[in-house]
């Protein structure tokens, strides 16, 4: 069986960055290979423009596809399903696919299309990325500029204006398998950390809250998630269902001035990575348990590496998404040394020196 593509699903209202989030992405993409759909309303928006302008070899001219129509949900037929049929018909390998939808479109009915039997098969859903801009939403709105939202609104005469923008940002939220506080650097610590806090209590068990600024998330923990969120939409329920809601134009260009204030070389301050090297493990299934119990207790996002457990020639991949590990032995170690070496990757600040004694405990 061919493995599925992962596509992952980028929502957030208008001005919380998503555009930044994708071209940070995009520059940052390392050699992948990916396929942008944007889900846009109307005729060609300055967000496909940007972003066919990223002159990056990520993102070749053929590889931004646009949705002519805004809405996801009442034409999955005649509108997305061909558009993802067409990227996976065409020649050369995609590595990934990331679609970028209005915050006024619902999450839920575009990952729902994924079951679809005309591509089921072929791709899955990665993960829900939220993206939400911090300085807004701890100020009790849920978007720069109100305003610019409910213009937004009006453009399309389909939506429901009466939903209020709180319902559709919980459903965002309940949606979400990673919700991104942007714009973090606006914020003081002690208030992204409430911020944080609280959109993690109210979000499902296992969603991981990141802070960034401009959008700057290491690829490596923006994609890869491994969720397959298509199979388990009975836990991502919308909190209301009047059908017009699922209606969107986006034109994240906004992104308000922020992007105007600060020059990108914010890189990845807020993230840090570095390697534990260990000796050889006697017990595989101890030792994921034990690594579980530490990505718990020190919010590790992501944890990757390989392990050497005595007595057997292959090394054990181990990969973590959160808790969630994966681990299969995959290559024998030939003339690389027996050891156990693991990347962890988390929010600025971890405590190494604890996390280096627990995995080595």
């Amino acid at each position: 069986m061919a493995q599925k593509i992962p596509a992952t699903v980028v929502t957030g209202f208008l001005g919380a960055g998503k555009t930044t989030l994708i071209r940070h992405m995009l520059q940052n993409a390392g050699g992948r290979r990916i396929a942008l759909i944007i889900n846009e309303f109307g005729d060609l928006g300055v967000d496909g423009d940007i972003l066919k302008g990223c002159g990056d070899e990520t993102c070749a001219e053929e590889d931004v596809m646009e949705l002519s129509n805004g809405c996801i949900c009442c034409t999955v037929a005649e509108d997305f399903i061909p558009t993802m049929q067409k990227l996976l018909e065409r020649e050369g390998k995609i590595d990934h696919i990331v679609i970028e939808t209005s915050g006024l479109a619902l999450p839920q009915p575009l990952v729902r299309a994924f079951n679809w039997p005309e591509i089921s098969t072929q791709v899955t859903v990665d993960g829900v990325v939220t993206v939400v801009d911090g300085k807004a939403v701890s100020e009790g709105r849920f978007a720069h500029n109100v305003a610019a939202v409910d213009a937004q609104r009006k453009m399309d005469e389909n939506l429901d204006h009466e939903t209020p923008l709180s319902e559709l940002f919980e459903d965002q939220i309940a949606c979400a398998d990673m919700i991104v506080v942007n714009k973090s650097d606006l914020l003081g610590e002690a208030e992204s950390d409430a911020l944080a806090a609280t959109l993690k209590s109210t979000s499902r068990a296992g969603v991981q809250v990141v802070k960034s600024t401009m959008g700057a998330l290491p690829v490596d923990v923006l994609l890869g998630q491994g969720i397959g969120a298509e199979a388990d939409l009975e836990a991502r329920g919308e909190v209301h269902h009047h059908h017009h809601d699922d209606h969107d134009h986006d034109d994240d260009h906004h992104d308000d001035d922020h992007d105007h204030h600060h020059h990108h070389h914010h890189d990845h301050d807020d993230f840090e990575s570095f390697v534990v090297t260990l000796g050889e493990i006697d017990d595989p299934a101890a030792f994921s348990a034990r690594v579980a119990d530490v990505i718990r207790a020190h919010d590790i996002l992501r944890l990757k590496g390989f392990a050497a457990v005595t007595g057997k020639p292959m090394r054990l991949t181990l990969q973590a998404v959160g808790p969630r590990i994966d681990s299969y032995f995959d290559a024998p170690f030939g003339a690389m040394a027996r050891q156990t070496r693991l990347v962890v990757i988390g929010q600025a600040g971890l405590d190494r020196p604890a996390i280096e004694a627990a995995l080595r405990a």
